[in-house]
């Protein structure tokens, strides 16, 4: 008998979370849905269900600043492929995902039948994008590409902190909010640096900042 499969549905929008969860369903209609509103959610999601089949992510989540958390996840745990749904859906933003490892990217704007559609596709080894925008994508830069790989190297604590550098928090805030001592942070800290092969706080923050993606605006 086949294994049920299991779907983590990522977005911090209850109302879109549950959009996601009937997609889901009307494709894998048995399928096991784990849902997280955060990216911390995302990563104990991950932790907890290793055997997961697809990640369903949103850009726009408390804990993620752009790309990081695509990134971060596909170097996490590269066997479970991950689908951005997200409403910034320029062609810039759709390559960007695809390079950055995503096996999908799913508008916002799509309706039920093309989210189910997408799934499925992906569940089985594809990877889909909107088919108005094939062969009018932009390929990132090497810097970016590289910089991409330095950031997946990172360990789940070490992204924590370099999310948390990037809000603009201190050591010692850093320490406070990870229940850590300082000394802890400023080794996290270095590593960080190491790994991203910068050599300032600053610099990190500036090179994490390009994973940015310009939150869609929303209309009343």
């Amino acid at each position: 008998m086949a294994l049920r499969q299991k779907i983590i549905v990522a977005d911090d929008h209850p109302l879109f979370r549950a959009a996601l969860q009937q997609a889901v369903r009307q494709a894998l209609s048995d399928a096991e849905i784990v849902e997280a509103d955060t990216l911390e959610a995302v990563h104990h999601a991950v932790a907890e269900h290793p055997d997961a089949d697809l990640i369903l992510l949103d850009l726009h989540m408390p804990g993620a600043h752009g790309f990081s958390g695509l990134v971060f996840l596909r170097g996490v745990n590269p066997g479970i492929p991950v689908v951005v749904v997200s409403g910034s859906e320029e062609n810039s933003v759709i390559r960007r995902a695809i390079d950055y490892g995503a096996s999908g990217f799913i508008p916002k704007s799509s309706s039920l039948d093309t989210i189910a559609a997408a799934i499925r596709q992906v569940i089985e080894g594809e990877v889909w994008i909107p088919p108005e925008m094939i062969g009018h994508m932009d390929e990132i830069s090497e810097e970016e590409a590289r910089f991409a790989d330095a950031l997946s190297s990172l360990t789940p604590q070490q992204f924590r902190v370099l999310n948390m550098l990037t809000e603009g928090l201190l050591n010692k805030q850093i320490a406070y909010e990870l229940d850590v001592s300082e000394a802890t942070i400023k080794a996290h800290v270095t590593a960080i640096l190491r790994k991203l092969g910068v050599h300032s706080r600053t610099q990190a923050v500036i090179a994490a900042k390009r994973l940015d993606v310009e939150a869609p605006r929303v209309t009343n």
